[in-house]
């Protein structure tokens, strides 16, 4: 029986700030680490780029969260549909429904991103209530499709959130 793929522990740690923490920066700074010793991939900084937009996104900078996701759609367009274990067909799919929604409402709110957040100015006799909210941050789940890496994820997910210490001695 072949042994099949190593997963970097790195890569597990990833997902599991990903999938299970939404520690988006958490995320960044794992995978910068392996995107740079996997001689910067343009998959690892696919997944990067797609860490940092929700990131960017959950901090209020939507603008540069559609850059980023804009980004790492570039970078995942040229990826197999299936790999290093994850489903990345699903993951493009993902990160292009939230860049979809943020263009949208980036486009209404105008050059000012946040113009739409204030809504009308005083006396301007605008309706107070057409003026759309910004759209609340997206989570977005990366689908493992490996059964070995499912497996090492489930189990790096028993470990509490913040705990360093790893399963395999790492």
């Amino acid at each position: 029986m072949a042994a099949g793929p190593d997963f970097d522990p790195k890569y597990v740690r990833f997902l599991v700030l990903f999938n299970r923490d939404r520690d988006y920066y958490g995320c960044h700074d794992v995978m910068e680490e392996l995107w740079l010793e996997e001689g910067r991939g343009r998959f690892w900084q696919g997944l990067l780029q797609v860490a940092v937009g929700l990131h960017h996104w959950g901090n209020e900078n939507r603008a540069g969260a559609a850059k980023l996701l804009r980004a790492a759609l570039a970078k995942l367009d040229g990826c197999a549909d299936l790999e290093a274990g994850i489903d990345v067909k699903r993951l493009r799919e993902d990160a292009a429904a939230a860049l979809r929604l943020l263009d949208s409402w980036l486009g209404e709110a105008g050059a000012v991103p946040h113009a739409a957040e204030a809504g009308p100015r005083a006396g301007s006799g605008a309706d107070h209530g057409s003026a759309r909210r910004p759209p609340e941050p997206v989570t977005i789940d990366i689908r493992i499709v490996d059964r070995r890496l499912a497996e090492r994820v489930a189990a790096e997910m028993k470990r509490p959130p913040g705990d360093e210490s790893r399963a395999d001695g790492e």
